[in-house]
């Protein structure tokens, strides 16, 4: 009778431990469903939270600058934002703008502080590696910035003698340095400080794509942008990998700027000339 008793304990035992188990993974298979659909399906995140939340440039004129006294950031990338705002949550005013630069962007990206990135970010095959991006909503190619009478009239003129001013983690930093082997190059945290620099005689040139060279020449007219473009920029809205939900919703929004003609006014609003067809 003891015998039974213990083998009938230690068969409920064994079969309280094996519902228990079944339980545990059937929560854990909800819950990984439940993150997959977040990770897979982040407009409902974004509509859940009745807010989209952008990274951007703070220090970038024409593409995205934050004016000191009334604290706005304005310029063609913030109207792109505002527009995939409304498109998503039908307001253009659902959103948050967070300031990033070249270095912080895709990290604050891939560890959920913003929803997207819309920050003069060229699309590249390494970058596809840690980010997907949207369609082409801007074509740019990297030129070079000097002051007024400098000798350097274009790449051409940069040699492994020359002092070049760039921003971290952009790849014109790349692209100049296997332009010009052996060239210095001095990177700083933003464009901000790369053109202040250039103004303190730190270098002979700064150089990044043309679109945001052009905002610092209108800022300081003793600067210009000098030679032709000598690389291809396409600029890409870039989320998280994965993350098809978002990428969709972004280029249905290029789709219809672009069909309505409201892209050519974004575009001639700030870079002063109709887009090339």
């Amino acid at each position: 009778m003891k015998k039974s008793w213990k083998l009938l304990s230690a068969m409920m035992i064994v079969m309280l431990l094996i519902l228990a188990g079944c339980g545990n993974d059937s929560n854990n298979a909800g819950s990984n469903a439940s993150a997959g659909e977040s990770g897979s399906d982040g407009v409902a995140t974004i509509k859940e939270r009745g807010k989209l939340l952008v990274g951007v440039k703070y220090d970038t004129k024409l593409f995205g600058l934050k004016d000191p006294s009334s604290g706005n950031v304005e310029g063609f990338d913030i109207d792109i934002s505002k527009a995939i705002a409304k498109h998503i949550l039908g307001d253009e005013n659902a959103i948050e703008l967070k300031e990033v630069t070249s270095k912080t962007r895709i990290p604050m990206l891939n560890n959920g502080e913003i929803d997207m990135v819309v920050a003069t970010m060229t699309i590249t095959e390494e970058r596809k590696k840690e980010v997907d991006f949207s369609d082409v909503y801007f074509q740019a190619g990297q030129s070079l910035l000097v002051k007024k009478g400098s000798p350097i009239k274009g790449i051409d003129d940069i040699t492994k003698d020359s002092t070049v001013l760039g921003s971290k983690g952009s790849t014109s930093v790349k692209n100049i340095k296997e332009k010009v082997p052996g060239v210095t190059v001095l990177e700083f945290d933003n464009y901000q400080d790369a053109f202040n620099a250039l103004k303190t005689g730190k270098g002979d040139a700064l150089t990044t794509d043309d679109a945001i060279l052009y905002g610092m020449a209108a800022q300081d007219p003793n600067y210009e942008v000098v030679g032709e473009p000598f690389t291809d920029e396409p600029y890409g809205i870039a989320v998280q990998k994965g993350n098809s939900a978002v990428v969709k919703a972004i280029n249905d929004t290029l789709a219809e700027l672009k069909s309505s003609g409201e892209y050519d006014k974004i575009y001639e609003k700030w870079i002063g000339k109709a887009p090339a067809k």
